[in-house]
């Protein structure tokens, strides 16, 4: 899941990126108003976590900017601001959350799972299609009752064909998906993940579409 974080106290956020790479969230991170908008306009997320105390352009413009061009993007307000007005007016001006800081890592993880699960209209936080199984709070999958261990990026690649069963992804929307902006990706790294997930979960796991892509395979049926 790509997250763009909109942060300008730099400790704070290179923390975040750590703790949220961690929990399997590809993230971008941009430190003012103006390249907030730019990163938005110009990029697809899923997710973004908006500090309201910008430089440039305050955190409450950014927002209000966001939804009057149409985008619906779920957003979390993470804010030193905490008087009542302030949390009334973020919501009211379109976030989905907002928490206060200083806050609990564990707390802002949870909240962005809520966010999550509402996005996808679902009631718990886990995929489940066929035989394959995804607890998407823990980070396992299972096939049947079976257990089985990935790696990040191979849990973040199995997520996003699961959550579409039945699109064709290209390999540009899966490395844009999986990799940040300053992460390369070698030109066969997602066909290394694929090789990896078919070995470990089975091989018509993932579905190649010659000259197209990767899907979902027919295990989802």
């Amino acid at each position: 899941m790509r997250l763009l974080l909109i942060e300008d106290d730099g400790l704070l956020a290179s923390g975040l990126q750590v703790a949220l790479r961690r929990a399997h969230y590809t993230v971008e991170h941009v430190a003012d108003g103006p390249a907030a908008i730019a990163a938005l306009r110009d990029n697809a997320f899923d997710l973004a976590v908006l500090d309201l105390g910008l430089p440039l352009l305050d955190g409450t413009a950014v927002l209000q900017a966001v939804r009057a061009s149409g985008n619906a993007l779920p957003i979390l307000i993470l804010s030193a601001r905490d008087a009542m007005r302030d949390r009334v007016q973020g919501l009211d001006l379109g976030a989905d959350d907002y928490l206060v800081k200083p806050f609990e890592l564990d707390e802002l993880l949870a909240r962005l799972r809520v966010i999550s699960r509402r996005r996808n209209g679902r009631a718990v936080n886990r995929i489940a299609l066929g035989t394959l199984v995804l607890d998407l709070d823990s980070q396992n999958a299972a096939i049947g009752d079976v257990p089985v261990e990935l790696k990040r990026l191979e849990f973040m690649l199995l997520k996003l064909l699961a959550e579409s069963p039945r699109r064709v992804f290209n390999r540009a929307q899966l490395e844009e998906s999986l990799y940040g902006w300053g992460e390369g990706a070698e030109s066969n790294t997602i066909d290394v993940h694929v090789h990896h997930l078919r070995k470990k979960l089975g091989a018509d796991v993932v579905k190649t579409i010659r000259g197209v892509g990767y899907r979902l395979g027919d295990i989802a049926a």
